[in-house]
């Protein structure tokens, strides 16, 4: 489903996060003329207004709301109405104390901030579904309200898991259902290791406050257990606005590398993802052992691309794919939307630098190159009570206008088309990869998301358009796959990969590739599994590098430095193209093929880089060499290229301003006009 004026005319649209309970009631009017003239088309109302929809158990205040929808829609705005869950009224706390969650150290986590919840509680999913149903009620059918945000940010703030109460009581029960009988459990988890074995149900608690590190298998089961519990207590929301709201999209705004639950689960239903994008804050908060600090210097004001590119491509994935992945007989979503878009300085991370002049409407130009059909500003006006008072917004606090606010403006003279980002290359990610990597890291140096990023970054650096998908989506049509970090192998993998290859595609694995089963056990048969015959390799080291220690790796290219990681491979089929040099490895494979398989076991960016551009250019990917905080994206006709850099950078014989975009290449769809302005 597309929203109205989504998909015509066939453009990028903007909007706007606005909290009219935050401010007087002679501002709606003001507030929503000003939207319009601004060229907004969208506000997103209510997802933390629960408290005075709700003031009082069962009283419910609709005239605020009403009044608010009403001054928007004479304005010609198209409302987005939030279910309000992610803060839990006070009232409703007090009165049911169970429904707060316990974190990892065995706390309760208190009212006074947001997410206070167990999204096991069944109390607290009767109090949801009575509030989303009220809504949906009340305004389900009202000609300005054209979609629904389920709650907020799902798991922000370690909220994707409640290690006591309801979540720690209803965890036996999922296990049960999962495996029948505690002697399977014990069989998958590999009990009898450590006598951990279980013989009774009552005797499984979550994985945390063990002496020491917990069974990964247990680790991989509870973020499975707990990752269904969101995906649950959504399809509860999804499924009541689908019956009292009908004809309105539904979506949630997930968050910047997220790891709480799988995004594909509990993504399926929706119609479209949205997702919240914070550049600079990202850079700063999420970024450790992905960017290195002088990066993080250098990009300070705008954000680092590629970690932006890749929230990008992960939502803009999130419902392709495998049919199990999306909405029954819906077909792919139309582009994705980002419903948070920071338009200058955040508060939340240690450091909150603000924007470069132009970035906001680089932002809103790359997210619209990587897929995007709706931009979202957070927020109108800055915030003069509680938590976000330091948060920007495109009104500063007396209301007049902030810096974005005129990139904004100009932003409307130009015309983005929409159309299909015509990527050849797919990125394989999977949160249950994420969780194992994450549980046994085995080296402090390098987490799944600076190991999958790398691959992202070196594809990215030249100039190729990425999908990121589901290792079981369908990977038809593609021509060359890249699983960086796929350490979670089953039997129907390996065959949905094999036929890719077989089918003409380029498969290039990272380190760990089916290092693991279903359960979170080491293959017995060794690695990588059931994906051995496709790749023609068996593992025999991995070695994990400390930091200052290198490890040597030859190659056709010349002599690279492995950092972090390097494991090395007994040839079954395969030939190495790399080697080690030196060291307790050293004659042995680093990067090996087998026909169109490739695997690379040396973390290294440069050899990354020069084995990637070597596969893409044999599956006849054009690539260009971009230097650094230059990046290409191309949508609908239309290649961007886009400065990152505080400085003008020189390149192909033009010279790029400071944090700035331009055509490069355009061809116009039939009946549209797609020129998008230079604003650079």
């Amino acid at each position: 489903m597309t929203p109205p004026d989504a998909a015509s005319p066939h453009h990028l649209l903007l909007g706007s996060c606005d909290y009219p309970e935050h401010v007087p009631r002679d501002c709606w009017e003001t507030y929503a003329r000003r939207q319009r003239e601004l060229g907004l088309t969208f506000v997103r109302l209510a997802e933390f207004a629960w408290s005075r929809l709700e003031p009082r158990p069962g009283e419910f205040d609709w005239a605020w709301l009403d009044e608010a929808v009403e001054a928007y829609h004479r304005e010609g705005l198209r409302v987005v109405l939030c279910t309000p869950t992610a803060t839990p009224p006070a009232w409703l706390i007090r009165t049911h104390p169970e429904i707060l969650p316990v974190d990892e150290e065995g706390r309760v986590r208190e009212f006074g901030s947001r997410r206070h919840y167990d999204f096991a509680s069944p109390v607290y999913r009767e109090h949801s579904r009575r509030i989303t149903r009220a809504m949906a009620e009340r305004y389900g059918q009202h000609p300005a309200v054209v979609g629904w945000q389920t709650d907020n940010e799902f798991a922000c703030h370690g909220t994707g898991r409640s290690y006591g109460g309801a979540s720690a009581a209803a965890f036996p029960g999922w296990l049960r259902e999962r495996y029948g009988t505690l002697d399977a459990l014990n069989e998958a988890w590999g009990n009898v290791f450590w006598s951990m074995e279980y013989g009774d149900w009552g005797q499984i608690k979550p994985p945390n406050l063990t002496v020491t590190e917990a069974n990964p298998a247990h680790i991989l089961d509870f973020s499975r257990f707990a990752s269904d519990q969101i995906a649950s207590f959504q399809r509860e929301q999804v499924d009541l606005l689908r019956e009292l709201s009908p004809g309105r999209f539904v979506t949630h705004n997930f968050m910047i590398f997220e790891s709480g639950f799988d995004h594909y689960e509990v993504a399926r239903g929706l119609d479209f993802a949205t997702w919240d994008n914070y550049p600079t804050g990202m850079l700063e908060f999420f970024a450790q052992g992905i960017v290195g600090e002088e990066d993080r210097n250098h990009f300070a004001r705008t954000g680092h691309p590629d970690l932006v590119g890749w929230n990008h491509d992960v939502y803009r994935g999130l419902l392709r794919g495998a049919g199990r992945l999306g909405r029954e007989g819906e077909g792919t979503p139309n582009g994705f939307w980002v419903m948070e878009q920071q338009c200058g300085q955040v508060n939340w991370a240690p450091f909150n630098p603000l924007p470069a002049d132009g970035a906001v409407a680089l932002w809103t130009a790359q997210a619209w190159a990587h897929g995007a059909d709706v931009v979202s500003y957070f927020r109108w006006r800055a915030a003069t009570m509680a938590q976000e008072v330091l948060h920007s917004g495109l009104l500063r606090h007396d209301e007049t206008p902030d810096r974005g606010y005129a990139e904004v403006a100009a932003l409307n003279q130009a015309r983005f088309p929409l159309g299909e980002v015509p990527a050849r290359v797919a990125l394989l990610h999977d949160y249950e990869s994420l969780w194992l990597l994450g549980a046994q890291p085995h080296s402090a140096s390098l987490s799944y998301w600076a190991q999958t990023v790398t691959y992202y970054r070196a594809l990215r650096s030249l100039g190729v358009d990425v999908d990121i998908l589901h290792p079981d989506a369908d990977l038809g049509g593609y021509a060359v796959v890249v699983a960086p970090a796929i350490t979670l192998a089953t039997e129907e993998r390996a065959v949905r990969w094999a036929t890719a290859v077989e089918g003409g595609a380029r498969l290039v694995c990272g380190p760990r590739t089916g290092f693991r089963t279903p359960s979170g056990q080491a293959w017995a048969q060794g690695q990588p599994g059931p994906l051995a015959e496709l790749l023609g390799v068996r593992l025999l080291q991995f070695d994990s590098l400390r930091s200052g220690l290198t490890q040597k790796v030859a190659g056709p290219e010349g002599d690279f430095q492995a950092h972090a990681w390097a494991e090395s491979y007994r040839l079954a089929g395969a030939e190495a193209t790399h080697t080690y040099v030196g060291g307790p490895q050293g004659g042995l494979p680093a990067v090996t093929r087998q026909g169109r398989a490739t695997v690379i076991g040396a973390h290294s960016d440069a050899l990354i880089r020069a084995v990637l551009r070597d596969v893409l250019a044999e599956a006849g990917v054009e690539t260009v060499d971009l230097p650094d905080g230059v990046r290409l994206s191309r949508r609908a006709g239309v290649t961007l290229v886009q400065n990152w850099n505080p400085e003008a950078v020189t390149w192909e014989g033009r010279t790029l301003a400071p944090v700035s975009f331009e055509v490069v290449e355009e061809s116009t769809p039939a009946g549209d006009d797609p020129r998008p302005a230079r604003l650079g």
